[in-house]
């Protein structure tokens, strides 16, 4: 019963997370639900080790549809995986305690300005080329990779929102070049949890079997119904993060 439930879980987590990120929203639950003894960084690096063959393969459905700028994107997946590593060990050093509770209203903020802006992210329109491009994709990577390494929650929504409001993609585009980003944060991630023994493989391999499952299914649809699906992906998301992020900073 237990391998069902966290199955469907990471089945759900790889659609969810192939369209527009927020997969760990899903999985990383249903696994502290069904193995509450377990060590919470155990449960964290098997997520990581079944989230990372969704996004990759989210990623190369992606790039064989969608142009990826990947003269700006490889640089800027390269930084967030500094950024992410760099984040990890801080995180051992100061506590995160204080996100935990700016964290709902940072995401309320995002909700709010999306929903005001409806024409934000609806045509791809790209503000910046060559060099430009780049570094403000390397700054997009570095800054969300250190709070992908930091924290965690919510960094393929923050990518997309980025990558909209700040270099001018429409939604579909933005998810794409979000997936390479975060594939390159869990890359950091799952290389520091495997090397202190806190992935459980036996149950990772299985789950990532139903996560990449749910990826093509995701990515199916994403680019079958386009940017307007997206973005509503992207809203319920968000809006599900605040609910989660808000209980766990105030409630819990």
């Amino acid at each position: 019963m237990e391998w069902i439930i966290v199955s469907l879980a990471s089945l759900l987590a790889g659609f969810v997370d192939a369209v527009v990120g927020g997969g760990g929203l899903v999985l990383l639950p249903a696994l502290f639900a069904t193995f509450p003894a377990a060590a919470p960084a155990t449960l964290m690096g098997t997520n990581k080790g079944t989230a990372f063959w969704g996004t990759g393969i989210a990623t190369w459905q992606y790039s064989r549809r969608v142009r990826i700028p990947w003269q700006a994107m490889l640089p800027a997946a390269a930084t967030g995986f500094a950024g992410a590593f760099a984040g990890a060990w801080t995180v051992t050093i100061i506590s995160a305690d204080f996100l935990r509770r700016l964290l709902p209203l940072i995401l309320l903020l995002v909700l709010i300005y999306t929903l005001i802006k409806k024409e934000l992210g609806r045509d791809h329109a790209p503000r910046l080329a060559g060099r430009a491009e780049t570094l403000a994709a390397c700054g997009i990577g570095l800054v969300i990779g250190f709070y992908d390494g930091f924290f965690g929650p919510g960094t393929g929504s923050f990518f997309v929102f980025l990558f909209v409001r700040l270099l001018g993609y429409d939604f579909l585009n933005a998810s794409v070049s979000a997936k390479l980003l975060n594939l390159a944060t869990n890359v950091a991630a799952l290389i520091l949890f495997a090397a202190k023994g806190h992935v459980w493989w036996h149950l990772a391999l299985p789950l990532a079997v139903a996560n990449v499952v749910g990826s093509v299914l995701g990515a199916h649809m994403a680019l079958k119904h386009g940017t307007g699906f997206v973005r509503g992906i992207f809203i319920f998301v968000v809006s599900a993060l605040i609910l989660k992020t808000g209980y766990d900073a105030f409630l819990r």
